[in-house]
Formats: C-alpha cells, structure tokens, sequence
C-alpha cells in the first residue's frame, strides 16, 4: 500500500452515513489489465466543494470502514471551481501499488473528515480473454485495414530508420555519456583528495592554532611570572641598596671611629713621648744620685771617726732613704711606661682589626651588589628576549588565523604585537635560525677571552669559580641563553628541543 507522505484521514464512519452521490467516477471500466497504470476520473457535483486532505481510495468489494483502503491517492484541488473543467478531475495509480488478486474493487471518494463522498461500480484486476471479443468486419473494412496495415507497414519501416539513425546518435551519446563520466569520475576523484587535503590541512591549521594557543598560555604564564620575579628582585635590590646604605654609613661611622683611635693613637704617642723623657730624667736623677751616693760613702769614710759617728749614721740614714725613695719611683715611672706601651699596641692590633673588618665587609657589599645587579640584568634581558617570543608567536599566530579566515580580535587572548620581535633574525624563518646561537656562543674569539665582571681580572678569581659553581648548579639554552634548574632537566631538553621545530 503506498503511503509516501503520511496516512490518510480516516474514521468509523458506517456506510448508513455515507453520501455516494456528490462526487461521480466516469468512465469505470469493468476490468484492469495487471501491470498497467490506472486512471481514475471523477466530476464533483454543484454542492460538493472538495478540500486540501480528500483523497481517492480503492476498497475491496464488501468493505464497512474508510479505514480498510487498500492503496489511496491525494486528490488535486482544481484552481476555479465555477469553471466547467474544472469539476472534471482525475488521478492516476501507479501498476506497483494496484491488487494483484481477481476480487472486485471500486473506488471511493473521501473528504478530510473521513466521510464517503462518492462511490464508483465495482472491477477487477485480471486478463484480457479472447473468448471475451466479438469481432464483426464487413470487406470495406478489411480493405480499409489492409490499407491502413501497409500505411503502418510503410511507418513502420520509416520508424526503424529512424529508430537505427536514433540508436547510432544512442551509441554516439553513450560513448560521449561514457567519456563525460571519467571525465566526471576524474575529477570527482580529484576533488576527493582534493577534499581530503583541505581536510588535513584544515586539522594541522587547528592542531597548530591550538599548539599556538597553549604556548601564547605558557607565554602569557611565564611573562607573569617573570613580572612578579623581576618585581621581587627590584624589591629585594631596593632592600639591599637600603642595607648598601646603612653600611655605608657604618663604614662612614667606623671611619669616624677610625679617626678617633688615630686621634687618641697621637696622644698616647706624645704621652708616650713624654714618658720616655720623665724616664731619662729619672735616669739621670739615678745617675746623679749613684754620684751623690759615692760621694756619701766618702764622707761616709771621713766620718768614721768616732767623734762624728752619730752624725754620720744620720747622714747615711738620710741617704738611704732618699735613694728608697728613689728607686721606687723609678720603678712606678717603669711599670707606668711598660702599661702604656702595651696600650699603645692593644690599640693599634685593634685599629689594624677594624681596618681589615671594615675592607672586608666592603669588599663583600660590593662583590653582593655587583652580583645582584648582574642577576637583575639577566632577569630584564630574559623578560624582553620572552616579550619578544611573544610578539613573535602573536605575529605567527594572527599570520595563521587570517590565512584560516577567522578573525583575530574575536579571540580572548589579543595582544598588541611589537615592532622589534624578530629584527635580527632571517624573515623567511618563522622562528629564525635555530642554530645562530649555537655557533655564536661556540665561537673561539669568545671562549679565549674572558674576563670577571666583577673585578674586570682577565685570569680566574674567585669570583669566577663561584659563577661556575652556579652554572654547574644551572642549566643553560645554548640557544637564546634561557637558565633553567638542574633539577628541571627535562624541561631544558623539551625547552631546546622546541627551538629545532
């Protein structure tokens, strides 16, 4: 049953309710031959108005519902049912949806509502028989019809010329038929892997577009943590130009205090000076008195007389106690000479001490400020080489999606480019030559002269060999000269392996 569209409308309607009569099928015939087309004609009646879901329907002989239909047909609404022909309308029921059996059948008509409008008599589907044809001829008529058979002999003859000359134009068509489909087949082959190419393309574009979109992340990522680095690196090179300061004014201050001792220095030297003249004074009142003593003895002598005996004793008494007196200031004049003198070195071991603390701890501050400042300078030069890349990858990446088509101030992550990204490097490289800083850096001109940054030594000092300590702790790209952890090893090795891509 054929049912190309949908179902049609149908009902439980009973024949009592029908009305077979405004709508009445013509030319019925009594029987179908199978495997033919069928038309149907039907004529609407004055009072009947047909509508858009009527339909026409073929029902075995015998049928109570609308909904036993055994295949139906749409009906066409005529454009002006005043017009006479237009009451006339028919329908046409293709050879593979018609019964294949002999049983009676007839067509219905029913409107949208599932009601029966019109009714036609009842056929078949079988046959033709020739016990069926009566034929009477009269001889006009069979001279007619030998006429008319050389008439259609004579067509005949004339159709299959024609009919030969339409198969060679058949068999040139064919052949140009034949030619035009490889050519077709050609290019719809062509036009595959055509296809197919723009495919691959398209999906290593957007394999690479979103390659770019992680690195532009990891760029943006690492440009911010370079900022919040390089902000606490100014921050701790402003904390240690505070602490430079504050032992600046230390070593002004201990400069001060320098001057001070060597002030102090001075006048325990002219103590000292005049200490050493009390104590040749001293030793030229011994002298004196060693004489003064000999003297004594003599009178000492001359008085041994018994008669000035007692006065002699008091004379040597006297003499006696002034050389005490004597000796013993001698010897406080020595120990007061012995305390200051060892003063005197006290402070200058002290002095020397201070001097070598204070170029020690100057050096020190110098050498720590030096570092920080080239530490810095690394850092700055580091986040412009990165602002670079990233310039450079937004370059690439605007180039990429304006080749693609799209738009790229619809993206999320738009960033004014900078005019000095790639300056020095090939323009028919995207990623300029990846070897350029291999041979500059293997360059011998550079190997044999190297010279300290701190202390401008053309020969290794110390400051070198702690540099190489802390390059023997780093990891550096031999490429754009990026220090990486030695603990971050494979990060270094997938770092330089992007810059062979």
């Amino acid at each position: 049953m054929e049912k190309t569209i949908e179902d049609p409308p149908t009902s439980a309607v009973l024949l009592d309710h029908c009305h077979f009569s405004q709508v009445i099928f013509n030319s019925v015939e009594k029987f179908y031959i199978p495997g033919g087309d069928v038309t149907c004609r039907y004529t609407f009646t004055q009072n009947f108005i047909p509508r858009q879901k009527d339909w026409i329907g073929i029902f075995r002989v015998g049928w109570k519902t609308v909904r036993e239909y055994y295949t139906f047909m749409w009906v066409t609404l005529p454009i002006d049912l005043n017009n006479k022909s237009a009451k006339q309308q028919e329908v046409q029921f293709k050879a593979y949806y018609l019964p294949k059996d002999d049983e009676y059948y007839q067509f219905c008509y029913v409107d949208q509502d599932g009601v029966v409008r019109g009714a036609s008599i009842p056929f078949q589907f079988r046959p033709e028989n020739e016990e069926d044809i009566l034929v009477v001829t009269t001889q006009g008529e069979v001279e007619e019809i030998e006429q008319h058979n050389k008439e259609l002999c004579k067509e005949n003859q004339e159709l299959k010329d024609s009919c030969v000359s339409l198969q060679k134009q058949n068999s040139d068509m064919q052949a140009e038929l034949q030619k035009k489909q490889e050519e077709l087949e050609t290019l719809q082959s062509i036009n595959k892997k055509l296809e197919l190419k723009v495919k691959e393309q398209k999906d290593y574009w957007e394999t690479e577009l979103l390659q770019l979109k992680e690195q532009n992340q990891k760029m943006s990522s690492e440009n911010e943590k370079m900022g919040i680095r390089v902000d606490q690196l100014q921050a701790q090179l402003s904390t240690q130009e505070k602490e430079m300061e504050k032992l600046v004014q230390g070593d002004q201050d201990k400069t001060e205090q320098l001057e001070h001792l060597k002030k102090e220095n001075g006048h325990l030297f002219l103590s000292l000076t005049e200490q050493r003249k009390d104590q040749k004074k001293l030793e030229q009142t011994v002298e004196e008195m060693k004489q003064n003593e000999t003297t004594a003895m003599k009178k000492q002598q001359e008085l041994m007389e018994p008669r000035n005996k007692k006065a002699a004793l008091t004379v040597e008494e006297q003499l006696a106690r002034e050389v005490e007196r004597l000796k013993a200031k001698v010897e406080a004049g020595k120990a007061c000479f012995l305390e200051k003198y060892k003063e005197c070195q006290r402070l200058h071991k002290q002095i020397r001490q201070l001097r070598a603390a204070a170029l020690d701890e100057n050096f020190d501050l110098s050498r720590r400020l030096s570092e920080k400042k080239m530490i810095y300078n690394a850092l700055q030069r580091e986040k412009e080489r990165l602002e670079g890349e990233n310039d450079l990858l937004k370059r690439e990446n605007s180039r990429l999606l304006s080749y693609m088509g799209l738009d790229f101030n619809s993206l999320p992550y738009q960033v004014p480019t900078s005019d000095e990204g790639g300056a020095g490097q090939n323009p028919g490289l995207v990623y300029g030559n990846p070897y350029s800083g291999i041979q500059e850096s293997s360059s011998p001109s550079q190997l044999s002269i190297k010279k300290c940054p701190i202390c401008k030594a053309d020969d290794i000092c110390d400051h070198t060999l702690e540099q190489q300590q802390m390059q023997a702790l780093c990891l550096n790209c031999p490429i754009c000269d990026k220090i990486f952890p030695a603990t971050e090893k494979q990060i270094f090795e997938d770092h330089v392996f992007c810059h062979s891509l």
